[in-house]
């Protein structure tokens, strides 16, 4: 009598041969002979071949060089180039690209127990998320890329079968600002999250990249709201004495690490929004916290309960609204959108729904603060600068919250370690680049990342550099995004920064950052990722 187990492995034996011969995999049987096999899989694959230009036109797209997918290869790389599988190994160039070419077949194929026993042991491994959309371009990569293409966009083709159109001229990237909605579009998939304040996604859960089709009403919100443009926010005064507040959890003990930024910065975030009665709301920050988690998409198995959480937090955040202050963000949104219908989705702009993006979209301050103080620390210098311009903060009267030096500072951190190192749109309709033209759907990647810190074009790329913001110049420099360019620019930029920068002044003012975890070189080249959870500061009093 067949037992359940046996059937289960019966089971996982016929998915095995199934696989290997479609795979085209040998087979071995329990008595060691090898099974021969046939069909489709064992035919050799034709040759791929680039599409002809139309008599007259422009060159079609060729669909470029294979990258594999993230965490392919080396783990410290992000993503690795390697060449088209058509091209001979004699027309490689020797460039590291082409080191990453895939090798021939094994000399020893998997048996079918080999293969069970990896099925097994994946089978209860759980699977790495990843992010929709998400493409992660190594810098080593992309400058093999231009070595080979020169400053054309490159076509080149992931593992997963995804094909990118990859910007590599800055005056690409100023087209790719440029161009409109109608022309290029924000991949649904892709979410950004951080400082920014971008538009929300469809069921207004979290920020969306940039570019979205926001309507007219909402963008005016979030301009008056967030004061666009205007360095010190109109209502700076209260904001500033919430973080002075909320930054004594910072300095409550002699270490500073990433829970206790969040919990400052968290609670600071729902009391500039909402108003001080949200700052005690633990059940709300725990809501905000699976929205966080699930980035903003109902997908899945989970759509019930998800769908529950995001109810809730919208129902307490409507409560908060109601009877929130004209100091706070959320106040300031009443005013601005007047009675609003609840039941028409289109009748207007909900306050609330955008009360609770910006509360998600302070996600990443922590992040950036942490790595901005953890900058500071390594470079003495700076610090002693950074921290003498807060303690002339406190008598600066009406210029309280510029402070300019720990803006550049914050911008400097963001430049080496962006929020969103890669930018992805679509084409809606068919585009010519440099005169190669590509059909409708095309995504086209700007890898900001390897374009702040590009060694070529950027001085002292790898280095932490905060007087390079001083010139009046450097907001408006193409290569440089932190924030985004053109229609796509984060309405809420300089309220982020004043808000990052006065967490920062607040911890320096009556302390000194003496010890760091992990160890930087002041002068050397700065590592290409830096992960807050495993960054820890000591702190001394002054």
């Amino acid at each position: 009598m067949r037992t359940v187990q046996g059937a289960a492995l019966d089971g996982l034996k016929a998915r095995v041969r199934a696989l290997a011969e479609r795979t085209g995999l040998p087979v071995r049987s329990t008595r060691g002979a090898p099974r021969p096999h046939a069909g489709p899989a064992a035919r050799p694959r034709p040759t791929e071949r680039a599409g002809r230009a139309p008599r007259g036109g422009a060159p079609l797209a060729d669909p470029g060089p294979a990258v594999p997918p993230p965490g392919a290869g080396d783990p410290g790389r992000r993503t690795s180039v390697k060449e088209p599988l058509r091209r001979t190994s004699a027309d490689r160039p020797a460039d590291p690209a082409a080191a990453l070419a895939p090798s021939g077949p094994p000399a020893a194929a998997p048996t079918v127990l080999a293969t069970l026993g990896a099925l097994l042991t994946a089978a209860g491994r759980p699977r790495p998320r990843r992010r929709p959309g998400g493409v992660r371009a190594s810098a080593a990569a992309l400058r093999a890329l231009r070595a080979r293409h020169g400053d054309a966009p490159a076509l080149v083709r992931t593992r997963s079968g995804q094909t990118l159109l990859v910007l590599l001229d800055p005056q690409d990237l100023r087209r790719f600002y440029a161009e409109p909605v109608s022309v290029l579009a924000a991949d649904p998939p892709q979410k950004c999250r951080g400082l920014s304040t971008h538009e929300p996604g469809r069921d207004a859960d979290g920020p969306g990249c940039a570019r979205g089709e926001q309507r007219p009403e909402r963008r005016r919100m979030s301009a008056d709201v967030l004061a666009a443009g205007l360095p010190v926010h109109p209502a700076a005064g209260p904001i500033l004495n919430v973080v002075a507040e909320e930054a004594r959890h910072l300095t409550a003990t002699g270490t500073l690490e990433l829970v206790r930024a969040r919990h400052a910065v968290n609670r600071a975030a729902r009391r500039i929004v909402l108003g001080d009665p949200a700052a005690d709301d633990d059940e709300l920050a725990g809501w905000l916290t699976q929205l966080r988690a699930e980035d903003g998409r109902l997908r899945g198995g989970r759509t019930r309960a998800a769908r529950s959480v995001h109810d809730k937090a919208r129902a307490r955040v409507r409560e908060y609204v109601r009877h929130a202050g004209d100091d706070t963000l959320a106040g300031r949104a009443a005013r601005h959108a007047g009675p609003v219908d609840t039941t028409d989705p289109d009748g207007g702009v909900d306050p609330a729904d955008e009360a609770r993006l910006w509360l998600l979209a302070m996600d990443a301050v922590p992040d950036t603060l942490l790595r901005t103080l953890l900058l500071l620390g390594a470079h003495p210098c700076e610090q002693d600068a950074a921290a003498a311009e807060a303690a002339a903060e406190v008598a600066a009267g009406r210029a309280r919250g510029e402070l300019p030096r720990l803006r550049a500072c914050v911008r400097e951190s963001l430049r080496l370690y962006p929020v969103v190192p890669d930018l992805i749109r679509v084409t809606r309709g068919e585009t010519e680049w440099r005169g190669v033209r590509h059909p409708a759907g095309t995504a086209v990647l700007l890898p900001a990342a390897f374009h702040q810190r590009d060694p070529e074009r950027v001085p002292a790329a790898h280095v932490f550099v905060p007087g390079r913001w001083k010139n009046p110049g450097a907001d408006r420099d193409i290569r440089m995004a932190p924030f985004s360019h053109g229609g796509g620019r984060c309405p809420g930029d300089q309220l982020g920064l004043m808000i990052t920068a006065a967490f920062c002044a607040e911890v320096l003012r009556g302390h000194r950052i003496t010890g760091t975890r992990p160890v930087l070189d002041p002068v050397g080249p700065l590592p290409v990722t830096l992960d807050p959870r495993g960054v820890r500061l000591t702190l001394t009093r002054r």
